[in-house]
């Protein structure tokens, strides 16, 4: 079922995905960073990052979601 799904997905659905895991390692990223070098504005910077990325990848899953519950026949 996930590789069918993958493969028969929207564009906007992938997009989605990547944008979000995106979102989530530069986060990552930049919370690790501002903790190496000790730069409280850095890792408190990289907290909105980070949650926008779980947004959007809340939004994904709504996504396949609604579109596996069309697919499902009656």
């Amino acid at each position: 079922m996930l590789h069918q799904f993958w493969a028969a997905a929207p564009k906007s659905y992938k997009t989605l995905v990547f944008a979000a895991m995106g979102l989530i390692a530069v986060g990552l990223i930049l919370n690790i960073a501002g903790h190496v070098a000790a730069n409280q504005g850095l890792m408190v910077a990289s907290l909105p990052v980070i949650g926008l990325g779980l947004v959007l990848h809340m939004v994904g899953l709504v996504v396949r979601g609604q579109r596996v519950r069309k697919n499902i026949p009656k």
